[in-house]
């Protein structure tokens, strides 16, 4: 299976990319599924039901949030309408809608998406992440109903990450990181077979504070006070993500690429 997966797309720029470049990167690269994560999409702070909507219809086969899932307020009822969104597992206990879902990956292979939230760092405290992801793994063998499984984590730090990556090592097709909004440079296949990295970067403007239009966080950087709110930078986005190449045999990862497309930063694509 040819997995892409987009990192967090900040405000209409990000927007601007998915919807202009997707569907063309589908088929230039022969994607058999796209999984976007949207939790800033609207405005830098959540995901609207209208902008989930043009995600969807740009290419996204599913939607991934985060600690940001229910910012928006009409998510909250649009999330149990359409199930193509999925919201953490350990977001809260009575939160609405899925944390896991099976899809269909074409050709009668299924693919499991999932996502957790991190627990270092976070500005609220998450349950365990680990044993949230363990109870959807044992539930969803690889091999068995799922021929891929594609797990979510959003965090702060990259050290939860990496232990996420090597928890779910042989037993997930890919492990992926988001919230940090800076793609790092490990993109690799760990020993028994999961493809990992641990940040997809963001899908959003580059020439900002991740994302956002650079005076207000500078001034916060500096003054130590906040004078307005975070609004997106709206130049050229950069779709950041990652690509995966699975072997429907086994769900484990043949191949890994970095993707950056457009935007300021240097070019990278499946090779």
């Amino acid at each position: 299976m040819r997995i892409l997966f987009l990192g967090d797309v900040v405000g209409r720029s990000g927007r601007k990319a998915i919807t202009e470049r997707l569907k063309g990167l589908r088929e230039k690269w022969r994607l058999d599924f796209v999984v976007v994560n949207g939790e800033n999409a609207t405005s830098g702070a959540g995901l609207s039901a209208a902008h989930a909507r043009v995600l969807l219809e740009a290419g996204a086969d599913c939607i991934t949030l985060g600690d940001h899932a229910f910012d928006q307020r009409d998510m909250l009822t649009y999330i149990e309408q359409e199930p193509r969104i999925i919201r953490p597992l350990n977001f809260a206990k009575g939160a609405p809608g899925k944390g896991a879902r099976l899809f269909d990956g074409g050709r009668g292979r299924k693919i499991l998406v999932t996502q957790v939230l991190g627990q270092v760092f976070m500005k609220r405290a998450f349950d365990d992440p680990f044993s949230a992801i363990e109870t959807e793994l044992k539930r969803h063998p690889l091999g068995g109903m799922a021929q891929a499984i594609l797990v979510d984590v959003h965090c702060e730090a990259t050290s939860e990450k990496m232990g996420m990556g090597h928890w779910c090592d042989g037993r997930a097709s890919v492990v992926v990181g988001t919230h940090t909004h800076v793609p790092t440079g490990d993109a690799q296949i760990l020993p028994k077979g999961t493809a990992f990295q641990s940040d997809a970067g963001m899908c959003g403007d580059y020439n900002s504070v991740i994302g956002m239009e650079k005076a207000e966080p500078m001034r916060r950087f500096i003054t130590g006070m906040g004078k307005g709110r975070f609004t997106p930078a709206t130049e050229e986005a950069t779709l950041s993500g990652l690509f995966v190449e699975t072997d429907d045999r086994t769900g484990l990862a043949k191949t890994v690429s970095m993707v950056r497309e457009g935007g300021r930063l240097e070019p990278s694509s499946p090779k």
